[in-house]
């Protein structure tokens, strides 16, 4: 059982948002991903404002989103056309954009906000399933281009000015994302491979080690097993890197299941 945070602490959370519209299309590769955010909710206190860090948004500076009233931006292609009409209505903080740029600029990260950029897949889909009544504020925080996961982290730790109050930050992404290597059929083949990365994250992310050492493995993420064949591009991995740094301290393991035939995790701190 996930243990609620107090009630007006900031909620960290990490986990794969599975391929483009698929968990929202009935996907039966998805099931235990859609049954694992659907039922999330429950166990998290309700957050005032929403913060998404989404693997699919690179800017060369940390950019929030900043529309009061957010577009749907369809940042895939080649599904059916119910995949072009999901609609998620919540609105945007304009306020709270500003208030996080505020924090990025005290501590000396380069920050913009981009008031026309709509919600991407990796906020409208989780989200869709975690709070369909979309009646909570939500903004998206980019990655850095370059990919740095240091620069991640240090975007993390100057978030941790919101540490106290009600606010639900969701890195985006996916713990596993080799394209050619899911199974887009779903089935669940062993993988050795994935499941040595996987064991290597759980370990780097909740093991009681000193956070410096945390911090280490997690920018050296490339000298873990089979790094590359999980990850051969590290955008999904990244927003875990900003929840590391964000949190300061171990997370706790609360998804470990199958997602397009391949090994996923989720985190909550």
């Amino acid at each position: 059982m996930i243990q609620n945070n107090p009630e007006n602490k900031a909620q960290i959370v990490y986990f794969s948002h599975g391929g483009g519209p698929l968990p929202i299309l009935g996907d039966p590769g998805h099931k235990a991903m859609v049954d694992f955010m659907t039922r999330l909710p429950a166990q998290l206190n309700k957050p005032e404002i929403i913060l998404v860090i989404s693997a699919h948004w690179e800017e060369s500076q940390a950019t929030l989103l900043g529309a009061q009233y957010p577009v749907m931006f369809y940042d895939y292609y080649g599904f059916p056309d119910e995949a072009y009409q999901i609609v998620y209505p919540a609105p945007g903080s304009p306020e709270y954009a500003e208030r996080i740029t505020g924090l990025f600029k005290e501590n000396n990260i380069p920050a913009l906000i981009d008031d026309q950029r709509g919600f991407d897949h990796g906020l409208f889909i989780p989200l869709k399933l975690m709070y369909p009544q979309a009646d909570i504020p939500a903004l998206q925080l980019s990655l850095l281009r370059g990919l740095n996961p240091a620069a991640h982290i240090a975007l993390g730790k100057a978030l941790r000015g919101l540490m106290n109050e009600r606010i639900l930050v969701i890195g985006s992404g996916f713990s596993f994302h080799n394209m050619i290597a899911f199974s887009w059929q779903g089935n669940n083949a062993a993988d050795a491979a994935n499941d040595a990365f996987q064991n290597w994250l759980i370990e780097s992310c909740t093991a009681p080690i000193p956070q410096p050492e945390r911090e280490r493995r997690l920018i050296e993420w490339e000298k873990a097993p089979s790094a590359r064949y999980c990850h051969p591009r590290e955008e999904h991995l990244l927003p875990l890197h900003v929840c590391l740094g964000m949190a300061g301290k171990p997370a706790q393991l609360i998804f470990d299941d199958q997602i397009l035939g391949k090994r996923s995790l989720a985190f909550l701190w």
